[in-house]
């Protein structure tokens, strides 16, 4: 990790834990997965931390919430008073055992996050990293990989935030089976990467993978590319044609964008995967063919199957292994891996010079929502790279090269800021699932499907936040 002091200033970490084993576990595990360039100092005990703060600055603040009693019996006050003394640096609550109300009480008064104990160094490592983007310290923390004996990339994917790697985990433990896999992901998110690493990662990776984009073919078009044509089956069948399934016998189907498959070609698609025969156009031979279908939309698909555009059995045929790909908001921790990435990569391509991304312009490329994901990073990099001369970033290159998102672009050194209002978690999460019920006025099931998760998750989210505001009453 750098500090913001310098590129060469180790980051500093204060860790306080009264508890002497759970001191060394903590320094251990904190040491294997933050690497050489992080200083870590430890306090026995609420004062101790104080005057350690008064004395120098620190980066982080990992806070064990069952060490503060010297400071004040409530764990709200004590962290209040550390957030006045640590002036800008990330604060990290950590307790065994602590209940949800006390957790909540800490971010209120001004904890960056809460982590039960004990520490998982990668993930721990993770989070720092994604907690130090989401508050404006992107060029100021960065997690040394090596340490933690990490990947930076998996099969073509560049990226280690928590929600990645489980997608990396989940494609290992996909990739074996031969069964039916439907991503879901807003476009941009790596579809197409996800769909390729399945297909190496498995036992048809010495087959051929064919993929075909169906809402890129003509409709009429459509069952001449999926199944193949017979020779005079159609005016300009000059001879006989295999088709994608065809093609790709033995190995893979990707069928890119489902969603926009005719419903006609969705009946033909579900006779297919029930059978395992295709039958080419012009033709009365069924034909054997021995593929694994992945196919992928950037769609809703339960609200194709309620507008009745998206068969529901071939849904269900077809979703036997899911995996969802996140959108690149949701993982800022990626963003400047990305940028990076792609940096050496254009820069070795176009033959220029650039060699980093500075502190300021990094700050304005992890402030960014970013609504065509990864794409939107790979085009805005390439155009600086074309654009530009020189060795590092700035945000000058990015004001003007920016050229998709010069509206949604917030400047380093705005003159006012519209006021926000921070809720927890759980709080932002019970207005969304509870605006999208009033939406659909009380209907359960239609709420639960635009959310693509299940009726029963809602009712049971539902029981949790009311024994949560139990819990916050009691304390008030």
């Amino acid at each position: 990790m750098q500090s913001e002091r310098g590129t060469d200033a180790p980051t500093r970490l204060l860790l306080l834990e009264r508890d002497p084993e759970g001191c060394r576990t903590a320094l251990r595990d904190l040491n294997a997965c933050l690497g050489a360039h992080t200083e870590i100092v430890a306090a026995d005990s609420g004062h101790a931390a104080c005057a350690l703060l008064r004395e120098r600055k620190f980066d982080i603040l990992v806070v064990d919430l069952d060490s503060l009693g010297d400071i004040s019996p409530q764990p709200e006050i004590a962290i209040n008073r550390l957030c006045r003394l640590v002036d800008g640096g990330l604060i990290i609550a950590l307790s065994n055992g602590t209940s949800v109300s006390t957790a909540v009480a800490a971010m209120r008064a001004g904890a960056h996050d809460y982590i039960p104990k004990p520490l998982c160094g990668p993930a721990f490592a993770a989070r720092v990293e994604e907690l130090a983007q989401r508050h404006g310290k992107a060029g100021a923390m960065q997690i040394d990989t090596s340490a933690q004996g990490l990947e930076a990339d998996f099969e073509n994917f560049v990226g280690l935030s928590s929600q990645m790697r489980v997608v990396y985990e989940q494609i290992k433990r996909i990739a074996p089976s031969s069964a039916p896999v439907f991503i879901t992901g807003e476009s941009g998110t790596g579809k197409e990467v996800c769909a390729e690493a399945l297909h190496r990662c498995g036992p048809r990776a010495d087959k051929p993978l064919i993929a075909i984009n169906c809402g890129a073919i003509p409709r009429d078009l459509m069952e001449t590319e999926l199944f193949g044509a017979v020779r005079g089956a159609f005016t300009g069948a000059v001879r006989d044609r295999q088709g994608a399934a065809e093609l790709a016998d033995g190995g893979t189907l990707f069928l890119d964008e489902i969603g926009e498959m005719d419903l006609s070609l969705q009946t033909k698609l579900l006779r297919f995967l029930q059978t395992g025969t295709i039958t080419r156009v012009g033709e009365g031979v069924a034909r054997p063919v021995d593929v694994r279908v992945i196919c992928a939309t950037n769609r809703n698909p339960m609200q194709l199957i309620a507008e009745r555009r998206f068969r529901e059995d071939l849904f269900y045929r077809l979703h036997v292994l899911p995996i969802h790909l996140p959108p690149l908001r949701q993982r800022p921790a990626d963003i400047l891996p990305l940028a990076r990435h792609f940096l050496g990569h254009f820069a070795r391509e176009e033959n220029k010079h650039f060699s980093c991304i500075g502190a300021q312009a990094a700050d304005l490329l992890v402030s960014r929502e970013w609504p065509g994901n990864v794409r939107q990073v790979q085009n805005l990099i390439r155009r600086m790279v074309v654009m530009f001369d020189g060795r590092e970033i700035t945000p000058e290159m990015i004001a003007a090269a920016d050229i998709e998102g010069h509206a949604s672009t917030r400047p380093l050194l705005a003159a006012s800021k519209p006021a926000l209002e921070i809720l927890p978690m759980w709080q932002q999460e019970q207005r969304i699932i509870e605006d999208t019920v009033a939406h659909f006025s009380g209907n359960i099931a239609q709420a639960a499907a635009a959310l693509e998760i299940s009726p029963s998750t809602i009712y049971r989210k539902r029981q949790a936040w009311e024994q949560m505001e139990h819990r916050l009453a009691g304390a008030a």
